[in-house]
């Protein structure tokens, strides 16, 4: 576990909200001197607690506006590497999580539309030893960060 104290967290919370904010913002915000913001968030890279940085993309603007979860089941003792394999395959996938008990995997997918959903959910079914979906559409979302 990482050495991290309250002052870590805010600037954590900080960088989460906006990671392109400056380390002047930042020291007024935590009370701290730019320099000393620097040396902190120098020092979250090097124990690997920031990992990236990253933007946040608003798909719908790119046409990507439905979101889902779908659930996958495999066939008899498929292993981990190959359920990340068959479902990354799919280029619609933004992420595979494995999963602990029934369902094996859930698979977050960004689409244009219901009938690609559907599409999407069909090309996971042949990629691989699946022996069921069940897909989740999204709603609304909320994100720490």
């Amino acid at each position: 576990m990482a050495d991290v104290d309250e002052i870590d967290h805010r600037i954590l919370a900080l960088l989460g909200e906006d990671g392109r904010r400056t380390y002047s913002d930042m020291a007024g915000i935590v009370g701290l001197s730019v320099a000393a913001v620097k040396r902190r968030v120098d020092r979250l890279q090097e124990i690997g607690v920031i990992t990236g940085f990253t933007v946040q993309v608003d798909h719908r603007r790119l046409g990507w506006g439905v979101e889902a979860f779908t659930e996958l089941r495999y066939a008899g003792t498929t292993g981990v590497a190959d359920i990340v394999a068959t479902a990354t395959t799919v280029p619609e996938v933004q992420a595979v999580y494995t999963i602990a008990g029934d369902p094996d995997a859930l698979v977050h997918v960004r689409v244009r539309d219901v009938p690609h959903l559907q599409q999407v959910i069909d090309r996971l079914r042949n990629a691989g030893p699946i022996a069921g979906t069940k897909t989740l559409l999204v709603l609304g979302a909320w994100n720490r960060g």
